[in-house]
C-alpha cells in the first residue's frame, strides 16, 4: 500500500497541500519563531520518495537525515539547526536535530512534537501542523538556546519543496 501512494503521488501534491501561499506563511512563522531563541530551523516537504527509495525500503526518518545533510542544516556555528520535514504520501513527520541538541532534548520530546503534528495532518490542515509544530520546535530551542545579542540568521527560511 506504501509503494501505490509514493508511485501514483501526483506532480504538484504539495502545491495543493500547501495552497493560496501557505508555504509563505510556514517561511514567516520560521522568521518570527527565530527571533525567539538563537536556533536554526529548516522546514521541507517532499510529496513521495522516489521507486529506487521505495524499492531499498527506505523509511520518512531516514530519508530526513538525508536531507538534513544536503539543506546544510548541520552547518550552524553553534551546532543547532533542527529540520522539520514531512513526507506527504505517508504523512509522516520526522524531526533531526543537530548534535548541539544531544543530551539536551530527549527523542520523546522531539517524537512528541512529530505526533501532534501527524494527528493536524491526518484532518488534511498541512499549514496549521506545520506551524503549530514550528511553534513547539522553538520553545525546546529556546530552553536550550535563548536568543542573543549576535542576531544572525544563518540558514535559510524558505521552505524547501523537494
Amino acid at each position: 500500500m506504501r509503494a501505490l501512494r509514493h508511485l501514483f503521488a501526483l506532480p504538484g501534491a504539495v502545491s495543493r497541500a500547501f495552497a493560496d501561499g501557505s508555504l509563505a506563511d510556514v517561511e514567516q512563522a520560521i522568521r518570527r519563531s527565530e527571533q525567539l531563541h538563537d536556533g536554526e530551523i529548516r522546514f521541507a516537504v517532499e510529496p513521495a520518495l522516489d521507486p529506487l527509495h521505495l524499492w531499498r525500503g527506505k523509511t520518512a526518518r531516514q530519508r530526513a537525515i538525508e536531507v538534513f545533510a544536503e539543506l546544510g542544516v548541520w552547518d550552524t556555528e553553534r551546532n543547532n539547526g533542527v529540520l522539520l520535514y514531512l513526507l506527504l504520501a505517508d504523512r509522516d513527520v520526522e524531526i533531526v536535530a543537530d548534535r548541539g541538541f544531544n543530551e539536551r532534548v530527549t527523542a520523546a520530546e522531539w517524537e512528541a512534537v512529530c505526533r501532534q503534528m501527524e494527528s493536524s495532518l491526518g484532518k488534511g490542515r498541512y499549514c496549521e501542523a506545520v506551524i503549530a509544530g514550528i511553534d513547539a520546535i522553538s520553545r525546546i530551542i529556546a530552553r536550550h538556546f535563548p536568543p542573543s545579542a549576535r542576531g544572525r540568521n544563518e540558514l535559510p527560511d524558505r521552505p524547501a519543496a523537494l
